[in-house]
């Protein structure tokens, strides 16, 4: 009875791997994860926002496609390694391939054939980009624009995500954590009743298409195939972030909602503080400052603000070059958000200053140099000459006197958000005021820190990083620790297989459209005076941008988008820690040094 036993139950095994169930070298007996009880789509749909289409949009096929357009009957078919060109035009999509010019209406859909080889990855590509597109592209008009939907397999789709979102140097079983909670993620927000599910950055997540030499995110992305989280019987909302400062943060404190998140939980996080990589920013102040010496521009930004009343009642000039630093005492951070919460929202400290005052120069008179009306005899008919122009006043520099030593001590609170972290430069975030700063004091100063990037709820790329580097930890041991009320159970994903084209199309020959030209840099011909330098954007991603802005903060209007290798001309470093003002021949504005490498 037993033999017939273990005999019925390793067949029902071995017919379970044949049809898919499991994954490439590993099954749901081998790594103890069930199967879910659902069944899912595996196909999703990502609105493509990162290409930033206008009305021009050049494709490369490595697959042969059928392009349907206007009625259903109505379909060209296009062989693999086709060129083509799609423009519009009064809110019409025009086809350009090879001479040929078509009218396709307000809406194309490039549905994907099965190729000559079919275990090798085929899609699309924006031509003279290296990225594949594995899956059926639709190209419709919005806002006067185009507006392009991928549709693509699942797993397909996390070829083009986990690579992005943690490096391929991370651990393998990093790696894994981060595939699932991203797998989970999209088909979370599967939703057939929108236009699509997700865009393609970080509003939801960065997808950048499929390119090869991501060798480590492929394997984990295929030993997790279809492994999801859960949280009684619904697919769990794995949220991430790249850094959360030591410490993960509830879904509910930081976006409302009446949904049950039971399955987060706020906990210190020691594998996110120790990664060496996590970010941080800080600023060293001085207890002491002697003469000849001042404390930071950052802090006495900040010191102008809390003292401007004082000041101007005592007669001084409430500006930060204005205020001299004597001693800084008692500097920590107070209040958290909430119970154990390391999320803190003032800052205290005790200061000595000394002010100055300001007198803003008198202009002086102009001078005209056009002689004194004398009488001229009516006779005289010689022609007066034409007076001179008087010489530009140049605006006269305000009158400062001498710093003189205030004898109070003076005890304040700031709000570390905004105007402690707007002062120190010490945002990290972008679109969260939830940095968690602390104070590191030692015999002859304080360091004030900053850390955490991104919302901090769930998992931490650097903490998983660690985890799994440092203290070889399983990637289900890294999603229980983020998610810890959260079950893992596997999808069975099936495959995106593409049919094979309809025999009475004919192919249509490859068309030659002209590439999109990548950006055109600036020149950079002004020779650099004194105190100036050349640089060049360096330290961003080939497809990103840095953004050039009106002053030197990140609420500055953003005056255009700066390519990589674009060269500039430093005219000075800003006394706005990090900011540096720039010029081509034909723009000027404020980018941070951080972005830049020197010549």
């Amino acid at each position: 009875m037993r033999k017939c036993f273990r005999q019925m139950l390793s067949f029902f095994l071995s017919l379970m791997l044949c049809i898919g169930v499991g994954v490439i070298g590993h099954s749901a007996a081998e790594d103890g994860i069930p199967m879910a009880k659902l069944t899912v789509d595996p196909v999703v749909r990502v609105q493509l926002s990162r290409l930033n289409l206008t009305d021009r949009l050049d494709v490369t096929t490595t697959a042969p496609y059928g392009l349907r357009f206007g009625s259903e009957d109505a379909e060209l078919y296009l062989e693999s390694g086709s060129k083509l060109t799609f423009i519009l035009r009064n809110d019409s999509i025009y086809l350009y391939m090879q001479g040929l010019s078509l009218r396709m209406g307000s809406r194309v859909e490039m549905h994907r054939y099965a190729g000559e080889e079919p275990d090798t990855k085929t899609g699309f590509r924006r031509t003279g980009f290296e990225p594949l597109y594995l899956g059926d592209l639709t190209l419709s008009v919005r806002d006067g624009k185009l507006f392009p939907v991928l549709s693509i397999h699942t797993e397909d789709y996390l070829l083009g995500v986990v690579p992005y979102e943690m490096s391929d140097s991370f651990p393998l079983e990093a790696l894994k954590a981060q595939t699932i909670a991203a797998r989970t993620y999209v088909l979370r927000k599967a939703n057939p009743s929108r236009e699509y599910d997700v865009v393609d950055t970080t509003n939801d997540q960065v997808f950048r298409g499929y390119t090869p030499g991501y060798a480590n995110a492929e394997q984990a992305i295929a030993e997790t195939r279809g492994v999801c989280g859960f949280y009684r019987d619904r697919l769990a909302q794995c949220y991430y972030s790249a850094s959360n400062g030591g410490q993960t943060e509830l879904v509910q404190t930081v976006w409302a909602t009446d949904e049950d998140f039971s399955y987060y939980a706020s906990v210190q996080d020691p594998y996110d503080v120790e990664n060496p990589a996590s970010t941080v920013r800080s600023l060293k102040i001085n207890k002491n400052y002697e003469d000849g010496e001042n404390a930071p521009y950052a802090l006495r930004k900040l010191l102008a603000q809390l003292l401007a009343t004082p000041l101007k009642s005592l007669g001084y000039d409430p500006a930060p070059e204005s205020i001299l630093v004597h001693t800084v005492s008692d500097l920590a951070v107070a209040e958290p958000a909430a119970e154990g919460s390391l999320l803190m929202k003032q800052l205290q400290l005790s200061v000595q200053i000394s002010g100055r005052t300001r007198t803003e120069a008198t202009p002086a008179p102009t001078v005209s140099s056009t002689p004194a009306a004398q009488a001229t005899p009516v006779a005289v008919l010689t022609e007066s000459p034409m007076p001179t122009p008087a010489a530009p006043t140049p605006t006269p520099k305000p009158v400062y006197g001498e710093f003189e030593r205030i004898e109070e001590t003076y005890v304040l609170t700031a709000p570390i958000f905004p105007a402690a972290e707007a002062a120190f430069g010490m945002n990290i975030s972008g679109n969260f005021d939830n940095e968690i700063w602390s104070v590191v004091e030692d015999e002859k100063s304080y360091t004030v820190e900053a850390r955490r990037y991104g919302h901090g709820v769930g998992m931490s790329q650097r903490g998983a990083e660690t985890m799994a580097a440092q203290y070889e930890k399983r990637f289900d041991e890294i999603l229980s620790f983020y998610y810890p009320g959260m079950e893992l159970k596997r999808f069975h994903m099936g495959e995106q297989t593409a049919a094979a084209a309809p025999e009475v199309l004919s192919a249509t020959a490859g068309p030659a459209p002209t590439v999109t030209p990548r950006p055109t840099l600036m020149p950079v011909s002004q020779p650099a005076g004194e105190g100036q330098w050349y640089a060049s954007v360096t330290e961003i991603d080939d497809d990103s941008s840095l953004n050039l802005r009106s002053r030197p903060d990140l609420g500055g209007e953003i005056l255009m988008r700066l390519y990589k290798n674009q060269r500039l001309l430093v005219l000075e470093r800003c006394p706005e820690e990090g900011w540096v003002h720039v010029k081509t021949d034909s723009a000027e504005g404020y980018v941070m040094e951080s972005y830049l490498t020197d010549e």
